[in-house]
């Protein structure tokens, strides 16, 4: 299969390289430097580049089948969210940072013309945040029948009360909408059971209890907070799509996010192994460079094979996508849930190993981008759901010959 980009798809990935180039890169030191200043406020930094992205054009790229983004699809967009992907915080300055991406999809996709009235036009200006509530700590929620927390109709009102954890976006300061996902009828099919409805922060009864950490990293000012929700009253009026449609808008907004968090472990990774490369070809280890050892040159060498296999795998579940559908997609979408992480965490892993005790210290991305790459083995999914939903479905293309 032939995924040349196209002309379109050449131009915004230049323009993308070029404002990386000029505007990322030299400003990431001075990004953390005002985390580390003030951490659970968006640095200064981000707000100037935002504007400096927005004036190129570089905005809500990740839109597809939309009036307010670039009209790519899954397909162009994903060399995109790669080139993106080499700087952890890179996506949020062209407004294409999850989970605001899923959100915005959401309800552009499902929510009524008042709903969109009121969320999307600041949401697409990048003027504020949102997150999405759906993990709990007292279930196993990679199997999302298992939620508890509740959605109980009450007059014109919903009241939600539960505990989420694992909400990441909440840290921003400007953060102003949640999409909590509960359950409105548990006597329903298992399927039919769960709703998803618009939370606004400012709603009396929710409590931030803690930000969570991965490895020690909390993601200040992003963050990932441990949130409980004490009779939480919202107008009906919220609810999304209807009362127990709340699997069928998770199904919906899914697939294109796997899409973009893939490219942007890709990129990731990539800049991982750069790193390597340098750091081995500039080190003197037992009488001569670090690079000309044989395990070196190997683990360079299996980088490169993992990277270019996992790319091409994600273009191969985009193009599908993009052409037969999300449902007919599925197994190539569960395979790169898998195979992204997986590489991401093995080439940092390499990363680190080449650059000795610096490798995981403060003073290099290395640590950082391996809790972040080791995180959305479980974020996404776990690997283990995946792989078995692969299993089911090669097993079922031999049962239907049979």
């Amino acid at each position: 299969m032939d995924f040349e980009y196209n002309d379109k798809t050449k131009r915004l990935l230049a323009s993308l390289n070029a404002f990386m180039d000029a505007h990322v890169y030299p400003n990431e030191k001075l990004y953390y430097e005002q985390v580390a200043a003030d951490r659970w406020t968006s640095p200064p930094i981000i707000g100037d580049l935002k504007k400096k992205a927005r004036a190129e054009g570089l905005w809500n790229l990740f839109l597809p089948d939309s009036t307010h983004g670039a009209g790519l699809t899954n397909t162009e967009y994903a060399p995109l969210c790669e080139a993106m992907g080499r700087v952890h915080f890179s996506p949020q300055i062209f407004n294409c940072a999850a989970p605001d991406t899923g959100n915005i999809e959401t309800i552009e996709r499902y929510g009524t013309p008042e709903q969109k009235a009121r969320w999307l036009p600041r949401m697409l200006d990048g003027d504020m945040h949102s997150a999405f509530a759906m993990t709990e700590p007292d279930v196993a929620s990679s199997d999302a029948t298992n939620i508890q927390s509740s959605i109980v109709r009450d007059g014109e009102d919903y009241v939600i009360n539960g505990r989420k954890w694992w909400t990441s976006g909440v840290g921003e300061h400007d953060c102003e909408l949640l999409i909590f996902m509960g359950k409105t009828d548990p006597s329903a099919p298992k399927h039919k059971q769960q709703s998803m409805i618009l939370v606004p922060m400012d709603t009396p009864g929710i409590k931030v209890l803690r930000a969570m950490s991965v490895f020690g990293y909390d993601d200040a000012p992003h963050g990932h907070m441990d949130m409980v929700f004490d009779n939480v009253r919202v107008p009906a009026s919220n609810m999304l799509l209807g009362e127990g449609r709340g699997f069928e808008i998770a199904q919906g907004r899914l697939g294109p996010g796997r899409i973009h968090h893939c490219m942007r472990l890709i990129g990731l990774a990539e800049r991982c192994l750069e790193l390597m490369c340098r750091r081995v070809s500039s080190r003197v280890a037992f009488g001569r460079p670090i690079a000309e050892h044989g395990v070196t040159l190997e683990r360079i060498a299996e980088s490169r094979i993992l990277i270019d296999q996992a790319r091409l795998l994600t273009l191969k579940a985009a193009h599908m996508m993009d052409t037969v559908g999300n449902k007919h997609a599925r197994a190539e979408i569960g395979m790169i849930k898998v195979a992204a992480p997986n590489m991401a965490c093995r080439v940092i892993d390499w990363a680190i190993q080449a650059h000795g005790a610096a490798g995981i210290s403060q003073d290099f991305v290395l640590a950082n981008y391996y809790a972040h790459a080791r995180k959305l083995r479980l974020a996404d999914g776990p690997d283990e759901v995946h792989r078995n939903q692969i299993g089911r479905l090669e097993l079922r293309k031999y049962a239907e010959a049979v």
